[in-house]
């Protein structure tokens, strides 16, 4: 299963062509999108159902759906598009590109999420990092709205439509979409609870619908060509196409738009290069961004990549940063490196995560170096679990799982280091 060009949405992702307006359209951005309006909020909604379009954030919740939940009529209170450009997951790396090189589908997209949700004002949040793909974002609006794409009257329409940049400043849990909006708001970023969701009282109080980037780029596209197109590639309920992220030990890291439930180890082959030293050289792979459990060589040899197929062995599409991990990995020093990494990201609302997250870094500190006891492999085992499902937001169950996953696959690597270390001990 290959992703055929002319099914390509990203057609610069890779920056060889001009991203400027008059680049994007002739390219196709921008082309008709009066006329798309001009079938109804209805129509647009039901054609995302149609198109079986799963948030590409990493929850994979269909996108159409998510648009129905808002308020058909605007009361009162004003409705808004949040599109979250925060992308604070290890090992991705989409949404940049597409910041940098197909800024005019974002702003594009947005317009007409903005207008299926009853949305007059969009707000992207994006991380302060990202210095020239929110010069390159700012540009592009800047250029929509002086040719009358955006504004009091966008693209002719008669709908109104504001688009504007939010910078971040750096913090992973503002990726999760209620911190996000108590951020946007002036406030420190910690996850809201929920009931109520955002449709209900979102920014400001008011009805928000939050998307991702990716999930916002691609909605001009499926509605241009149909949802059934789009429907038709990939797998059933694993519909379209993915911008996937591969870096670590493969001889070509890139990023590449392929289609939902291409085979993990087709993908590294074809487009990353293969694994450096070849594919028998493959230790694991963590197949969606950090947060996921880890995969051994065996399961990557046949697993496809998307929602359904990774979450039957036991790990998660997340992102779709796959990241390679050969036979010179450290795999316990790696989970051990992410484990650090989610204490220190820990906004510290939840008692779970604010204690449980240091506790876990800790204990992996002393399984790198053997320095630990053999029970404690199941006290760390009892600890993700009284962590995972128990915390307002799902960065809880992003530090509990790469662990899970490493004492599920790695448990005789884990023992043997212990004995190792307890065998010196008593020699000295």
């Amino acid at each position: 299963m290959m992703l055929r060009d002319r099914d390509r949405i990203f057609t610069n992702l890779y920056g060889f062509h001009d991203w400027r307006l008059s680049g994007a359209r002739a390219r196709g951005d921008w082309d008709g999108t009066r006329d798309l309006l001009a079938k109804g909020r209805d129509w647009v909604i039901e054609e995302m159902k149609t198109s079986g379009l799963r948030g590409r954030g990493g929850a994979g919740f269909p996108t159409g759906v998510k648009w129905s939940f808002m308020p058909k009529v605007e009361g009162s209170r004003p409705h808004y598009l949040v599109i979250n450009a925060d992308e604070g997951e290890p090992g991705t790396c989409k949404d940049r590109d597409i910041l940098r090189h197909e800024p005019h589908k974002l702003v594009e997209g947005a317009l007409i999420a903005g207008f299926a949700i009853g949305a007059r004002v969009g707000y992207v949040y994006i991380r302060g990092e990202f210095v020239r793909e929110a010069q390159n974002l700012q540009a592009a609006i800047d250029e929509a709205r002086a040719a009358g794409l955006l504004g009091s009257n966008a693209c002719g329409s008669g709908w109104p439509f504001e688009l504007y940049i939010h910078r971040g400043a750096g913090a992973y849990i503002c990726g999760e979409e209620s911190a996000l909006i108590e951020s946007l708001e002036g406030k420190k970023g910690q996850p809201r609870l929920k009931p109520p969701f955002p449709a209900g009282v979102g920014l400001y109080g008011c009805p928000t619908t939050v998307n991702n980037v990716e999930s916002i780029a691609v909605a001009p596209t499926i509605l241009r060509r149909g949802g059934a197109w789009f429907a038709a590639l990939g797998r059933q309920k694993n519909s379209g196409t993915k911008v996937f992220c591969i870096s670590g030990h493969v001889n070509t890291p890139c990023n590449v738009e392929e289609e939902m439930g291409i085979s993990l180890r087709e993908l590294i082959e074809t487009h990353a290069g293969g694994v450096r030293g070849g594919w028998d050289n493959l230790l694991a792979v963590i197949p969606g961004g950090s947060s996921v459990p880890v995969l051994t060589k065996d399961i990557c040899d046949t697993v496809l990549m998307d929602f359904d197929s990774l979450r039957d062995v036991r790990s998660g599409l997340g992102t779709a940063a796959v990241i390679v991990m050969d036979k010179s990995t450290d795999i316990v020093r790696a989970i051990s490196r992410l484990s650090r990494f989610y204490a220190h990201e820990s906004c510290g609302q939840c008692t779970p995560c604010r204690e449980g997250t240091g506790w876990l870094a800790r204990i992996m500190a002393r399984m790198v170096t053997g320095d630990a006891e053999p029970h404690e492999i199941e006290r760390l085992d009892q600890l993700t679990r009284q962590i995972e499902g128990h915390t307002i937001c799902a960065l809880g169950d992003a530090a509990a799982w790469p662990i899970q996953g490493l004492i599920r696959a790695f448990r005789p690597e884990l023992e043997r280091r212990i004995a190792e270390r307890q065998a010196r001990d008593r020699a000295a």
